[in-house]
């Protein structure tokens, strides 16, 4: 268990270390946004629904190893062929993204990725969710809190 645990730690701390990506209009509520993605994310949806497709990657041939003995006499192991990996496939989730993001930016949003705060940014600021986008800039970040809300800082813009 210890072990399983020690393996584990460092993946969930990895996790919560990349970008954090989403729709952003300076000055909306974080609820609305929300609220907006979810309504484009449906309309995208019933316009360009699932369409999984079963697919499988190609089947690989092994060769049969040579054995040889000490008197010189060598043989050969059969080859075998190993079946290709099964997997299904939403050919339509791509467009879909595209409608999903259209939709959004009709209603003035813009997709952004903001890096994670550093230690020494996240120390000079309060912990505050944040509520409503604030201004970013180049050197704007993030601060994800444990239940999933989160806080963006731009250093040198008051929260």
């Amino acid at each position: 268990m210890k072990t399983v645990l020690r393996l584990l730690i460092p993946v969930l701390t990895l996790t919560s270390c990349g970008p954090l990506s989403m729709y952003y209009r300076e000055g909306e509520s974080v609820s609305r946004m929300q609220t907006d993605t979810t309504e484009c994310r449906v309309q995208a949806v019933n316009n360009v629904p699932v369409a999984t497709q079963v697919r499988q990657s190609p089947p690989t041939y092994w060769p049969g190893r040579t054995y040889c003995h000490g008197n010189g006499r060598c043989y050969r192991s059969a080859g075998w062929w190993q079946p290709g990996q099964v997997y299904t496939v939403d050919v339509n989730q791509g467009l879909r993204n595209n409608v999903e993001a259209q939709c959004m930016a009709k209603k003035g949003y813009r997709p952004v990725s903001l890096p994670p705060c550093r230690q020494n940014v996240k120390s000079r600021v309060p912990a505050q969710r944040t509520t409503q986008f604030p201004p970013l800039s180049t050197e704007s970040c993030f601060v994800k809190f444990n239940d999933g809300a989160f806080q963006i800082i731009t250093p040198g813009v008051p929260g």
